[in-house]
């Protein structure tokens, strides 16, 4: 059974309320058909009835409630609460009025926050920013956490490295270049999420063009010192660097270049040293590998909410909805 798969049954067990606010995206009713058929979550679409209908035209969605803002009797209430928590930045009740109407990102967040919902997916359409400022604003990160940050799980079929054929790619969708506490911080979440998602034992490498000093630059420096912080900060976790891909993932190569690295070659968390190379790893593994990615999910939120590339197909919107409902089931 896939990874998907895994994570569509465990969704089953305890089905979780997904907002989905791209109501003006057709992938987002062939989604939700497939959701609904095979009870992996309940579903509220943000828009009016009789846009949604015009919209969703060709698929049964019945069983997902539409939900109009403009007709909600909460509405008042979530706009209230938006003013409370954003007032202090110059947010006014007209502002906030606005904001929730015309934004259903803002929308759904706020659903979230109140427990009128569990989660929410978005980016079908919109930027990551476009989704995750809203969720940053209002859902806010977890209390104790160190920063949010953004990963990819990474389905390779018929594959036997990883977990059998299983990775998180980190960060690969927030975080343009972070620091190495930043770095240390992120793959601790990562390996959390690795745990809970996959329900294997994380083995995280942070990447590098470099090899245990294969190579001396300022980016390799960074990517040293984030390894220390974690052997000092963190030494439960399984975790070392600097590596190569392949010296983290390939048993063989990992003996040749890594020789007293005791994860190398066993790799099943990756850490990307920046976001451009993050963002580069997973779309080439995707679309040359023929590899199943999944985000960018997001870690290190009060209430999971999590982003879709623009590319995305209806299948893995459905994927990330799955993910989503077991994130909150952890919650």
């Amino acid at each position: 059974m896939s990874f998907i798969e895994r994570i569509k049954e465990r969704a089953k067990q305890d089905v979780k309320t997904i907002v989905l606010p791209e109501s003006m995206d057709r992938r987002t009713y062939e989604a939700a058909e497939i959701i609904l058929k095979e009870k992996i979550a309940n579903l509220i679409i943000i828009g009016t009835k009789s846009y949604v209908e015009e919209q969703s035209r060709g698929f049964d969605i019945t069983g997902a409630t539409i939900l109009d803002p403009t007709t909600n009797s909460k509405t008042q209430n979530y706009i209230d609460v938006f003013y409370e928590l954003r007032k202090n930045k110059g947010m006014t009740l007209e502002k906030a009025k606005e904001t929730l109407l015309g934004d259903y990102m803002y929308y759904a967040c706020m659903m979230v926050k109140l427990g009128d919902a569990d989660g929410v997916v978005s980016g079908a359409c919109h930027s990551t920013a476009s989704t995750l400022k809203p969720s940053l604003q209002i859902i806010k990160a977890k209390k104790g956490t160190k920063m949010v940050s953004g990963f990819f799980v990474v389905y390779v079929p018929d594959c036997d490295l990883g977990a059998n054929g299983t990775f998180i790619f980190a960060d690969a969708g927030l975080n343009q270049n972070p620091n190495p506490q930043e770095l240390a911080a992120i793959t601790e979440s990562s390996a959390k999420s690795f745990e809970m998602l996959v329900e294997e034992h994380p083995i995280c490498a942070l990447l590098s063009h470099s090899t245990k000093g294969s190579a001396k630059h300022p980016d390799v420096d960074k990517v040293v010192e984030a390894t220390n912080i974690l052997k000092r900060d963190y030494s439960y976790l399984d975790a070392d660097g600097e590596l190569q891909v392949d010296a983290a993932i390939i048993p063989e190569v990992a003996a040749f270049k890594a020789p007293g690295s005791s994860i190398a070659g066993k790799a099943n968390v990756l850490i990307f040293p920046d976001l451009d190379a993050g963002n580069i790893g997973y779309k080439l593994v995707e679309r040359l590998g023929k590899a199943e990615a999944y985000g960018p999910l997001t870690q290190g939120m009060a209430k999971p909410v999590n982003d879709l590339s623009r590319g995305c197909s209806a299948r893995d919107i459905v994927g990330v909805v799955a993910i989503t409902a077991v994130q909150a089931q952890n919650n």
